[in-house]
């Protein structure tokens, strides 16, 4: 995912406007984070149900324009554009964590739960346009994900929580960059590197 992008310099790239969401992770740690930890990403129920239907809260199934509006109501993502985030941020988490000597193990007894509680593309996801013929790669909008963590001892008690969230805004990139998960892109970059540096902090590297 951290790809080069030719059409831009990288510091066009990295200007972030006022009219973006805030950078920042808000993080409670109530205890030392020790040992190897397992790393669980999850889908909150709410976006697994918009995999494939509208979402059940009326205020969230937003409108606009075919261009400038959110794509379908927010809804029918689609289960491949789920799976290939979870995919994604896993990747980015499990990158940073190594660079970082946060070791993971499937049979740990700490476990870090990462929620994507939503995310916004910044074009229809493949789902999206084959059910509406309005749009189309062409059609853009905003993006960005909310996500959430927990970490819970080996003997079952909460001793940690994250949320963090980031959306783009129009200009903050020429249009004709957009890919379709960008800003959610853009964001998993972000969260993965602050949790990474919150956890250091909390003793969860093996180097701390």
């Amino acid at each position: 995912m951290r790809r080069i992008l030719s059409l831009l310099s990288a510091a066009a790239l990295l200007m972030v406007p006022a009219s973006a969401s805030a950078l920042g992770l808000k993080t409670s740690f109530t205890e030392t984070i020790t040992g190897p930890i397992k790393l669980e990403i999850v889908l909150s129920e709410d976006l697994a149900h918009r995999a494939n239907n509208l979402p059940k809260n009326l205020s969230d199934r937003t409108s606009g324009s075919r261009r400038t509006g959110s794509f379908a109501s927010n809804g029918h993502y689609g289960d491949e554009s789920l799976a290939y985030l979870i995919h994604d941020l896993n990747k980015e988490l499990t990158d940073d964590f190594a660079k970082r000597d946060i070791v993971l193990s499937n049979t740990a007894t700490t476990v870090l739960k990462v929620t994507l509680e939503k995310v916004k593309p910044n074009r229809p996801t493949r789902n999206q346009r084959r059910r509406d013929s309005n749009l189309s790669r062409k059609s853009y909008s905003i993006g960005g994900a909310d996500i959430s963590v927990d970490v819970i001892s080996s003997s079952g008690s909460h001793i940690g929580s994250a949320k963090f969230d980031y959306y783009g805004s129009f200009g903050e990139r020429p249009i004709f960059i957009l890919d379709t998960w960008l800003d959610t892109e853009r964001a998993f970059e972000m969260f993965s590197r602050l949790l990474s540096k919150k956890l250091v902090k909390a003793g969860a590297s093996a180097t701390s």
